[in-house]
């Protein structure tokens, strides 16, 4: 991916990441498919905010339609950074994150699904899959070709390397 970091974080009181979700029937609908939430409040019926503690990784889905059918879908898996990181800025996430995956277009985006279907089913929370696997599926989607399944193998190797700096 070539987005490069476009700013370094404000220190927010809490130092969390902020995600404003909103979920209007068949209109629009915000939603994050994996993530450890640390604090939740809602602000009405259909509009609430989630927050992420710094590292952790989440997926944040958002499509919306009109009168004639889908007009956006998209999906993004973001690593919620420190004060001291750098961050891409992205719609709906306070102050923004690290992107490791955004894929648009509802063919693409349900192939992302899948990734994380496919994870999930290997034993392996998806978001405590390595970051590099999230750029990984966004290379190959991007790329018109299918990406390899996150093993619990390949989980193993991540955790030792994490573990071991490297």
């Amino acid at each position: 991916m070539t987005r490069a970091p476009v700013s370094l974080r404000t220190l927010d009181p809490d130092g969390l990441t902020h995600v404003e979700l909103t979920w209007i029937e068949k209109r629009i609908e915000h939603w994050i498919r994996f993530g450890r939430v640390a604090k939740d409040q809602i602000i009405d019926r259909r509009r609430r905010i989630v927050s992420f503690r710094p590292g952790a990784i989440f997926a944040f889905v958002r499509w919306a339609a009109n009168d004639y059918g889908t007009i956006m879908s998209r999906i993004d898996v973001v690593r919620a950074v420190a004060a001291n990181e750098p961050f891409t800025t992205l719609p709906f996430v306070r102050p923004g994150g690290e992107i490791l995956l955004s894929i648009q277009g509802w063919p693409k985006v349900s192939k992302v699904l899948a990734a994380i279907d496919t994870t999930d089913a290997a034993g392996v929370d998806p978001c405590d899959a390595a970051p590099d696997h999230w750029r990984h599926v966004h290379n190959r989607i991007t790329a018109g070709q299918e990406p390899r399944p996150y093993t619990l193998e390949r989980h193993r190797a991540w955790l030792k390397r994490r573990k071991t700096g490297g």
